[in-house]
């Protein structure tokens, strides 16, 4: 700040005069000296339009995209493919420019959005109740939690080890604020360990949180470890992959209370991070305490079809003690590339991806079970990812460049998220992913090991 000149003393002394203030030191007075930056910045000179494109395309030139190279990656976030048509929608300026709807009945195009979106992910999820969308997964877990608590009055959470590092990490943080306790349940064999779980659920156990499959891709029981959160009167919330439900049982027919997750695999690309959108369902007697906002159809006086902005748990819209939420957005736009690629492969499509992907997810386990040195981490079914044991070579080694000058392969190394699986990594797999890159990855590997 005490670098910062006008352009020129002339410019600097209108400014401070404007101001009401003699000096640029008054004008920062109120800031401590220790913290004040008491030099120039230190920036090159400025660069031509030319010269700055020029830099950050050699910048950018040292990153390998998905569409160069075959990626393995998931824990998460997946390389789907993401059809023409999403962008074609999305990109139009009636949807790519709204914001929050203050005045919602005007903009009935953003409402129907909301509306179709929400049937979308009721259906998928076999729960009744949807909102249209929140920023990301771990968000939507917080949500929960919060959810959980106010219909149950109770302080208690708990979460299986299987539930998405981040969703964890994000509810322990919540919990300080929430006066809540989270007590972790441990995994056997890749699995929730359900002796573990009941111990864990007491009477003040506002809710149990499970991930289906869970982040080491095991399939979980969720029917059969969501009776023993219901016995003890305690909510269930399941977060799921939104791809694998073509093939797995919705979580509403399991039990579950509250369905969430990461809607990224549905229509979203990679991009970095970001941005991509959460998705929350729960059963209707829960309504009034989902966060963000809902859309509902109804009919106008001349008897036409017609949306309304049915709900909004946000302080801004009601008042502050009755508010759920502090979502501001929806996510709107992440959410209805969403449902442009629901509709895109329709309902026989969607089934079919999940077909595929536990095929070629089978292929892929059992050609690097071959792998000598190399074993599965665990026996559970599996859908579209799975983790893999190095019984020899260290994690580091065996995924590192084998020329030492490039990435390393592109694999999610366990260890960074579970120290006791530091021998381990996950491999997840896509549409994207043909015999060919399997194939690839297996030989890498075997190279690797050898």
């Amino acid at each position: 700040m005490a670098g910062y000149t006008p352009t020129t003393p002339a410019d600097r002394d209108r400014m401070l005069e404007t101001i009401g203030v003699d000096s640029i030191d008054e004008l920062f007075a109120q800031i401590p000296e220790e913290v004040r930056f008491d030099r120039e910045l230190d920036l090159e000179d400025g660069l031509s339009e030319p010269e700055v494109h020029e830099r950050l395309a050699a910048m950018a030139a040292a990153n390998r995209s998905t569409e160069q190279a075959p990626s393995f990656l998931g824990a998460g976030m997946y390389d789907h493919y993401v059809p023409a048509i999403v962008d074609a929608i999305t990109q139009r300026s009636e949807f790519l420019t709204p914001y929050t709807p203050y005045q919602p009945e005007v903009s009935q195009g953003g409402l129907q959005v909301m509306f179709e979106f929400q049937t979308a992910m009721s259906e998928l999820t076999g729960l009744p109740v949807s909102n249209a969308g929140l920023y990301e997964g771990p968000s939507a877990a917080a949500s929960a939690a919060y959810l959980a608590m106010a219909a149950t009055g109770r302080t208690g959470l708990v979460a299986s080890r299987g539930v998405h590092p981040h969703s964890r990490e994000t509810l322990a943080t919540h919990a300080g604020g929430f006066g809540a306790g989270l007590t972790e349940v441990g995994l056997v064999d890749g699995l929730t360990d359900p002796g573990e779980l009941e111990a864990a659920i007491d009477e003040q156990t506002a809710v149990v949180f499970l991930q289906n499959p869970n982040f080491l891709g095991s399939v979980e029981d969720i029917a059969a470890l969501g009776e023993l959160a219901s016995a003890r009167g305690a909510l269930l919330a399941v977060a799921v992959d939104p791809m694998t439900l073509g093939v797995l049982k919705p979580p509403g027919e399991c039990g579950a209370d509250i369905a969430f997750g990461e809607g990224q695999p549905l229509g979203n690309r990679l991009d970095f991070g970001g941005p991509s959108f959460g998705f929350f369902c729960a059963r209707e007697e829960n309504i009034r305490r989902m966060p963000g906002r809902i859309a509902g159809e109804t009919t106008d006086l001349d008897g036409r079809r017609g949306f309304v902005l049915t709900l909004q748990t946000r302080e801004q819209h009601i008042r502050r003690e009755k508010a759920t939420s502090n979502i501001c957005t929806a996510q709107a736009l992440n959410a209805l590339a969403a449902l442009v690629h629901l509709s895109w492969l329709g309902r026989e499509g969607f089934v079919e991806m999940g077909a595929l992907l536990a095929r070629r997810t089978a292929f892929a386990r059992e050609r690097l079970s071959s792998i000598e040195g190399l074993e599965p981490l665990h026996e559970a079914p599996v859908v579209r990812e799975f983790a893999m044991r190095s019984a020899g070579t260290p994690v580091a080694s065996l995924l590192a460049c084998p020329s030492g000058t490039g990435p390393s392969l592109p694999v999610y190394p366990l260890g960074r998220d579970y120290p006791e699986f530091a021998d381990s990594f996950l491999v997840a797999i896509t549409e994207q992913r043909s015999r060919d890159d399997i194939e690839w990855l297996a030989a890498m590997l075997e190279g690797a090991s050898a």
